[in-house]
């Protein structure tokens, strides 16, 4: 895989490798509050929504960038 090329310029915007734990730990603590909320009250209309206690800006990678056309090829290495 010498050769292999990402063929979408778009990576994260820091180094990390993966986000894998926080994102584990977010949809759980969503799950949570789900449960919570329909325990509490069976015929919500409106349930909490992921973006209420978790960010992708707080997590690693602090989001994603895309590179555009004028890409050096060391970013597109896989």
């Amino acid at each position: 895989m010498t050769r292999s090329r990402k063929k979408t310029p778009i990576t994260g915007i820091t180094t990390a490798e993966s986000e894998k734990a926080e994102k584990l730990a977010a949809h759980k603590r969503e799950r949570r509050r789900v449960r919570q909320t329909i325990q509490s009250d069976p015929n919500a209309e409106i349930l909490p929504h992921t973006r209420e206690w978790s960010s992708p800006w707080l997590m690693a990678k602090d989001g994603k960038i895309y590179h555009g056309a004028r890409v050096e090829p060391k970013v597109l290495r896989k």
